[in-house]
């Protein structure tokens, strides 16, 4: 039998009733199949991935530690095509929980405004929000969505793009009046600077010099985990920041910021994404809903 005439679906859902229901014969009559049937399926399927997946024995069975993986994963497969199709086939309303995970100045500056909105129109779903800058690990986070600024490196992961904003050079009003306002890249040696504790996918402050971009290190700077700290911070006039445009736009408006060094800032735009797991697979109507919700509403200009 060729690789594309095997029914896996099938062979995962009838290996998931052996273990659910604890035995061939209970898994036989709920299939509609025969012990014998089942017994030669289970013994197939392992000879095609080439392991072993139940221990057997005249009176129980027991999972192997490869087994356990595969019956894990094939519960969530058969979840994800039954959810799928009954989003399909019967137009159900999405439902359920979403993790999402997101940057602190993303949760407060945009999601917080716009959860409202989204749970009224879908008030079957729940949000579980875990505000964090560091890129985690969806799947062991267990994490549904996690909204990501920069460029893409894990091809595992689906990605919808949400806009982009501007960076820039900023200090509060009592920070320059203090310490003077930097009038070239050479002065920001003289200044204190508030960035990141961690790496980001841009090293160092791009400024454009002489009409190329040169990445200024904000060294001996005061450092925070997270965007809306070094906001805060910022404002405080504990220093000067490069920040995202929308954490910082009513603060600019209002006069509490101000932008520095302009004439050296190269317009570069950092973009954000909403991704997931689950490249090439079907997405839960839950995850659809909160995808297409972020793609209409977020705004980060």
């Amino acid at each position: 039998m060729s690789r594309q005439d095997v029914n896996r679906s099938g062979e995962m859902d009838v290996f998931v009733r052996v273990v659910d229901l604890g035995g061939f014969s209970a898994a036989a009559r709920a299939c509609r199949m025969t012990p014998s049937a089942v017994s030669k399926l289970l013994t197939r399927l392992e000879a095609r991935l080439g392991t072993r997946l139940l221990n057997r024995s005249t009176r129980r069975l027991q999972l192997t530690l490869e087994g356990a993986a595969f019956y894990e994963r094939s519960k969530r497969i058969l979840s994800d095509i039954a959810e799928a199709e009954r989003s399909v086939s019967t137009g159900e309303a999405p439902s359920g929980r979403i993790r999402i995970n997101t940057s602190a100045s993303f949760a407060h500056q945009i999601l917080a405004p716009l959860v409202a909105n989204f749970l009224q129109r879908f008030p079957a779903v729940t949000l579980d929000i875990t505000v964090t800058d560091a890129v985690v690990d969806l799947m062991s986070e267990k994490a549904d969505v996690a909204i990501r600024a920069g460029p893409m490196k894990d091809s595992q992961l689906v990605a919808r793009k949400l806009g982009g904003t501007r960076m820039a050079i900023v200090a509060a009003p009592s920070y320059i009046e203090a310490h003077g306002r930097p009038s070239s890249p050479d002065d920001l040696a003289h200044h204190r600077k508030i960035a990141f504790s961690y790496q980001r996918a841009v090293s160092g402050w791009p400024l454009l010099i002489d009409g190329k971009r040169v990445a200024r290190k904000p060294d001996n700077a005061l450092e925070a985990s997270d965007g809306e700290t070094i906001r805060q911070l910022c404002l405080g006039g504990a220093g000067l920041a490069r920040l995202a445009g929308f954490t910082i736009r009513d603060d600019l408006a209002a006069g509490r910021l101000v932008p520095v060094l302009e004439d050296f800032n190269p317009g570069d735009i950092e973009e954000f994404r909403a991704v997931h797991i689950g490249r090439g697979g079907p997405v839960p109507a839950r995850i659809r809903a909160l995808l297409d919700f972020l793609a209409e509403t977020v705004e980060l200009s």
